[in-house]
């Protein structure tokens, strides 16, 4: 790559590069797709000079419309956030909780995406996530009538992550998921990875080109979030001084399996300053607070979503914490809850599949336990391990944040500039940047 901190792609002349993304889940939403993203492109504006559009969908959760303007009857909106353009595409806004709102909501803003993908200025690269699945096919057509590379992102790999839902379930539409993943697989210039694992998933079962097909995984910002002291206004405010905090912070959805966690904490009941904590928001969080009243359990504790101006607290507060994912999703979903604890520098048991990417990364730095997924005695033996150790708690947190620095926000950021520029200097045979 040429030097300098400027993007700029040229076609006759030098300008910045510009990068259109399609997903439905963009600030101020408070899923992790959404806050990552968010990430990305402003990080793309600011540090490399990109000019950014993204094609996203109404926020959803009525905490994460605060400060987004009005709905209106327009299909699309046009928004602007920290020098990010944001065309908002209309859609339904359906509690997520059963399959026909999300159904609803995810076509919707797919057709509304289509139109607005033809409206969102001469791109350089078009780029899909995967909220919603089918996204890509929007995207896609934006990149033909533009003529420019298409990249898709994959967050999620389907139709095996729509397996996932409880309330549906349709041999029909997977097997309709599994064409569009592997079509969208195919035409794209670029497919990126968040891991091994989920690499070779999209070669071996989707039919991806090997030599097209590349990792950039998920990220935290060391900067934000580091190493703090267990006794903070978090851990005070929540009633947490005193105790040996085991922690799952982020998205309480479907693929983690987290009633396993409820039952680890069970047979931890002989252990009174243990405290099991939730926090955050997610389609099974009622679930799993019916479950834990059900067993009478006081060393449980749910707490609501952290802004991220806390996490750093919120983080310190724990002792160890829970990484899981349910059995046969390996390379499928990666949890991107675990840089955020590799940049705090706490521990973690993980219940997840050794060919999993957290596996993998834990057996790297050794900074987390692994342990079976869907074992809650296995899970509590972990936890054991960590309480009982807390020498061996403290080498892996170490450890941990050492690691971190390897998934700084700042490095897989340049990483997809840097592959965004290199697939427009092919294209356009132009210099990538201003010299």
């Amino acid at each position: 790559m040429a030097e300098g901190t400027n993007g700029s792609v040229g076609r006759g002349s030098a300008r910045s590069m510009h990068v259109a993304f399609f997903n439905r889940s963009y600030y101020p939403d408070t899923t992790a797709t959404g806050q990552l993203l968010t990430e990305l492109c402003e990080g793309l504006v600011r540090d490399h000079g990109c000019r950014v559009t993204v094609v996203a969908g109404l926020p959803l959760l009525p905490s994460a419309a605060a400060g987004v303007a009005t709905p209106s009857r327009a299909i699309v909106r046009r928004e602007q956030h920290n020098n990010v353009a944001i065309l908002r595409a209309r859609g339904t806004r359906f509690p997520k909780t059963r399959f026909v709102g999300r159904a609803a909501n995810y076509v919707t803003y797919f057709l509304s995406a289509c139109v607005a993908g033809l409206r969102v200025g001469r791109p350089d690269v078009v780029v899909a996530l995967t909220d919603p699945p089918i996204i890509g096919l929007a995207a896609l057509l934006a990149a033909r009538c533009f003529r420019v590379p298409f990249v898709m992102s994959f967050r999620d790999i389907f139709p095996e992550v729509a397996r996932l839902l409880e309330d549906f379930q349709s041999e029909a539409v997977n097997r309709w998921l599994h064409r569009v993943t592997c079509f969208l697989a195919r035409k794209a210039d670029i497919n990126v990875s968040l891991g091994k694992t989920m690499r070779r998933r999209l070669i071996e079962g989707k039919g991806a080109d090997p030599g097209r097909t590349v990792i950039i995984p998920d990220w935290a910002d060391c900067r934000a979030i580091a190493p703090a002291e267990r006794d903070n206004p978090f851990s005070r405010d929540a009633g947490l001084s005193g105790r040996f905090v085991v922690m799952h912070s982020g998205n309480i959805g479907l693929s983690q399996g987290l009633e396993y966690l409820v039952h680890a904490a069970a047979k931890l009941r002989g252990y009174p300053d243990i405290r099991i904590v939730f926090v955050g928001e997610g389609a099974k969080k009622a679930v799993l607070v019916r479950q834990a009243e059900e067993l009478r359990l006081s060393n449980v504790a749910f707490l609501p979503f952290t802004p991220q101006e806390r996490l750093r607290e919120s983080f310190a507060a724990a002792d160890v914490f829970v990484v899981s994912l349910k059995r046969s999703l390996a390379g499928y979903i990666v949890p991107s809850k675990l840089y955020g604890i590799l940049a705090a520098g706490r521990p973690y048991v993980a219940a997840v599949e050794a060919e999993s990417e957290v596996a993998e990364i834990s057996q790297r730095y050794n900074c987390g336990i692994v342990v079976p997924p869907e074992d809650s005695e296995a899970l509590a033996g972990g936890i054991l391990r960590v309480y009982r150790d807390r020498e061996l708690a403290r080498k892996m947190g170490e450890n941990a944040r050492r690691a971190a620095l390897e998934f700084d926000r700042a490095t897989h950021v340049r990483n997809y500039f840097e592959l965004f520029e290199r697939l427009t200097r092919e294209r356009y045979g132009a210099p990538a940047r201003e010299q």
